[in-house]
């Protein structure tokens, strides 16, 4: 599955069906079933991640979540990453950089938030703003933005060569599932806290959008550091395919169990005659 949703020469997201379940032939049952199959996975590997920083090891996993709103980030936070130990999980939300944030270069505030060795640290939003809306909406200028991708692809470069394994996500979503969405919303007051008026003025700029989207996937998608785009309709397709992603990522460290640093035989002697 993951080969099919990596970002690659020639990439088009104009031709990546978003309601598609690329490299799984189920339905909804069969994802569901799935994704509980792989959770004992990840939470073990996610252990010995921990395990492995305690003595020394310097690795940690960095799942970057981008898409346009209900697209499902949430809902993969909960169910994929909600798998896992939360003590060995570092989550959170960029939202618009507050007046300190804006004095400082864009990545000052991402730096802030990466995960210790031994976590999984998880973006809801990330540095990637900063050539999405921006460009969209004009908040930097053209320059600024070309100048970006660069330092994001140094910045990343960074990370991995520091032991951070980087797994970038955009999640696919249809205008037309959006606004299914948002009007569920709308039409259930226990989600009413959930919609933003200013939803519907992003979405009025989809084109746009769009066409950020694509510039940012092939400026920034690297042999290090590559991007996949999950298609998002189904929300059980995205939490399963963010789940193997993050299986494959953790799987590629070769994780074991910790030696132990004491003498076993002598330590079960000394407990059995206490």
């Amino acid at each position: 599955m993951s080969d099919s949703l990596r970002v690659g020469p020639g990439f088009s997201l104009a031709d990546v069906d978003p309601a598609s379940t690329p490299g799984f032939d189920g339905g909804k049952k069969a994802g569901a079933r799935a994704l509980a199959a792989g959770a004992d996975e990840l939470s073990d590997l996610q252990e010995r991640l921990f395990a492995d920083s305690l003595f020394g090891g310097r690795r940690s996993v960095l799942l970057v979540l981008q898409a346009m709103d209900t697209a499902g980030k949430g809902g993969i936070v909960r169910h994929v990453v909600g798998a896992v130990n939360p003590q060995g999980v570092r989550a959170f939300g960029f939202k618009s950089p507050t007046d300190e944030e804006k004095r400082h270069d864009f990545l000052w505030r991402v730096r802030k938030q990466l995960p210790p060795p031994g976590y999984i640290g998880v973006f809801d939003r990330s540095h990637y703003e900063d050539v999405l809306i921006h460009r969209v909406r004009g908040f930097s200028t053209p320059s600024q933005i070309e100048e970006r991708y660069g330092l994001i692809n140094d910045f990343e470069s960074e990370l991995v060569a520091n032991g951070t394994t980087l797994v970038k996500v955009m999640l696919h979503i249809s205008r037309e599932e959006q606004k299914k969405r948002l009007t569920e919303r709308l039409e259930r007051p226990e989600k009413h806290w959930k919609y933003n008026p200013g939803d519907v003025d992003e979405r009025l700029l989809w084109p746009a959008y769009q066409e950020a989207y694509q510039i940012a996937l092939e400026r920034t998608s690297t042999p290090d550091a590559a991007w996949s785009v999950v298609p998002a309709d189904h929300k059980w397709f995205a939490r399963l395919a963010v789940q193997r992603l993050l299986l494959d990522a953790l799987r590629g460290l070769d994780l074991g169990w910790p030696a132990a640093d004491y003498d076993v035989e002598a330590e079960k002697a000394r407990l059995a005659a206490s």
